[in-house]
């Protein structure tokens, strides 16, 4: 299996009541962008409204891909503790959002254990979306 062509990476918290700076504090880290619910924002001309608060970190994108890299990225500027990720998880939607990107069929990407269990333990689920690449190309 060829590895994957690009990764994308963002942790996200989402919520109805999410206050930005509280999840700044919380976790201890400015974000990549972040709102409020029912902030005005402009979007090809048209002001629209936030339908829910969001705080988003990302990771700077791999090619190749390197999950694992971009995950030790984004925890290494977050807090380890359980407690702060528990009352997260509890009030909000966290996740872990990943864009991967093929160039053609049959790539794949492995994560380590260490990854895996540093999401399990602060309780913050995989998101995947895949963009698939060239069908015509050999596997």
């Amino acid at each position: 299996m060829a590895e994957l062509a690009r990764a994308l990476a963002a942790l996200r918290v989402a919520g109805e009541e999410l206050v930005p700076d509280a999840i700044t504090t919380a976790l201890g880290c400015e974000p990549s962008r972040s709102w409020a619910k029912g902030e005005a924002w402009i979007s090809h001309g048209v002001t629209r409204t936030r339908r829910f608060g969001l705080w988003s970190l990302d990771a700077e994108e791999t090619t190749p891909a390197d999950v694992d890299a971009q995950v030790a990225t984004i925890r290494g500027r977050l807090t380890s503790d359980e407690a702060v990720w528990r009352d997260l998880g509890a009030r909000y939607t966290v996740d872990l959002f990943c864009g991967w990107f093929m160039e053609r069929g049959n790539e794949g990407v492995t994560l380590e254990p260490e990854t895996m269990l540093a999401l399990g333990r602060r309780g913050i689920p995989l998101d995947v979306d895949l963009y698939g690449g060239d069908e015509s190309a050999d596997g």
